[in-house]
C-alpha cells in the first residue's frame, strides 16, 4: 500500500473528491504542510458503533476471599509507638 501525501493548500482545494476516492480506495492520505505532515485522513472501520463501556471489565477483576479482612494483623500495626 502506498502513502499518498498531499500539501494543505491542496487538500483544501481538493477536500470533497479527496474524501471520495478514500472511501473507494479505503487508502488514508497523509496531509503535509511546508513538506512535514500535520494528519492524516483516514476512512472509518467497518467495526461498527463502539461497544458499551458497562460490563467491559467483566472478568477481569481478580477474586479476594474477603476483601474486608484487614491487610495486616492489629499487633503488626505501628501506629504513634
Amino acid at each position: 500500500m502506498t502513502v499518498k501525501a498531499i500539501g494543505a493548500a491542496e487538500f483544501k482545494a481538493k477536500c470533497l473528491n479527496l474524501v471520495d476516492q478514500m472511501s473507494s480506495d479505503g487508502e488514508p492520505i497523509t496531509i503535509t504542510k511546508r513538506g512535514k505532515p500535520v494528519a492524516v485522513l483516514s476512512p472509518v472501520s467497518d467495526a461498527g458503533p463502539p461497544a458499551s463501556i458497562i460490563g467491559a471489565m467483566k472478568g477481569s477483576v481478580t477474586f479476594y476471599d474477603d476483601p474486608f479482612s484487614p491487610a495486616v494483623e492489629a499487633d503488626e500495626w505501628n501506629a504513634g509507638r
